[in-house]
């Protein structure tokens, strides 16, 4: 996207390396606080009403909102997400990555404010901190490590995982998974709940849009790839390509969308289709 180009040219060097870690930080001095004095996380959730009123930090301090309350699934969070966050960062770059993870925060903000505006109008104002508080504990970074977790199955859909470090399964799987409890989450949820998740989310969403190629599901371009295909039906001798993928030898004529970049950490002239650009292991002759 030419505007984020844009905006990384002016302002990428105060981009933040290794954001992933600072996250993982802070869960765990949330984690911490709980343990030690779970009241004191009154005072950092994002209470819309509070901040309005004076309570700025909250606007911050809401991300140290442990994500779960259990040492072990802290743990294992903790390193599964840390992999997945250091991936994406060396993928995009680190301003892309910052940009992703700070929208993603931005937009769950807005979601809380929009959600305490609509439920201004529906009560008493004795009864807004209330209701305030309601909102806010209903606000974590969970969906923060769901839209991570969703960016990553986009980007590398056939990596394996070790589920619980016993069971075998491919990313898209569990990304299939993951969506259809967040449909239904969604789906049973109030329009409280339900703009809060789409909020959390949007991040994910925009990037999922930018990321597909939309002119393929044109009429024009349709028609083109039928006429493409119609053509390669019809007998001829071998036809000449101009571009191969190193890994799994596909290309233009097997599939007229696909994407081919060369990989500027092998040693030679190695081109990859985009399944296998960032996946393949790098070639070195020395």
């Amino acid at each position: 996207m030419d505007w984020l180009n844009k905006l990384e040219r002016k302002i990428g060097r105060y981009a933040v390396p290794n954001l992933i870690m600072w996250l993982i930080g802070a869960y765990t001095i949330g984690f911490v606080i709980n343990m030690a004095a779970p009241g004191l996380l009154t005072y950092l959730v994002l209470s819309p009403y509070h901040v309005l009123h004076g309570q700025i930090w909250r606007l911050v301090t809401w991300i140290f909102m442990p994500t779960d309350t259990n040492l072990l699934f802290l743990l294992i969070m903790a390193m599964f997400y840390y992999q997945l966050g250091m991936t994406l960062e060396r993928s995009w770059g680190t301003f892309r990555f910052n940009v992703y993870i700070f929208g993603g925060m931005l937009f769950t903000m807005l979601g809380a404010f929009l959600l305490y505006g609509i439920l201004s109008f529906s009560y008493e104002p004795a009864l807004l901190p209330e209701m305030s508080y309601m909102i806010s504990f209903g606000i974590s970074t969970n969906y923060i490590n769901m839209s991570i977790f969703l960016a990553f199955a986009v980007m590398y859909p056939d990596m394996q995982v070790m589920l619980y470090f016993i069971i075998p399964i491919r990313m898209k799987w569990m990304a299939v998974v993951y969506g259809i409890l967040t449909a239904f989450q969604f789906i049973a949820s109030g329009w409280a709940g339900r703009i809060s998740i789409f909020m959390s989310l949007l991040n994910f969403i925009i990037f999922f849009l930018s990321t597909r190629n939309l002119r393929r599901y044109s009429p024009h371009e349709i028609h083109r790839r039928q006429k493409f295909k119609a053509q390669m039906r019809e007998p001829k001798g071998a036809g000449v390509t101009k571009h191969k993928c190193a890994v799994c030898g596909r290309t233009e004529l097997d599939d007229p969308t696909l994407d081919f970049r060369f990989c500027s950490r092998c040693e030679g002239n190695y081109e990859y289709c985009q399944d296998h650009l960032f996946t393949h292991q790098h070639i070195k002759k020395s």
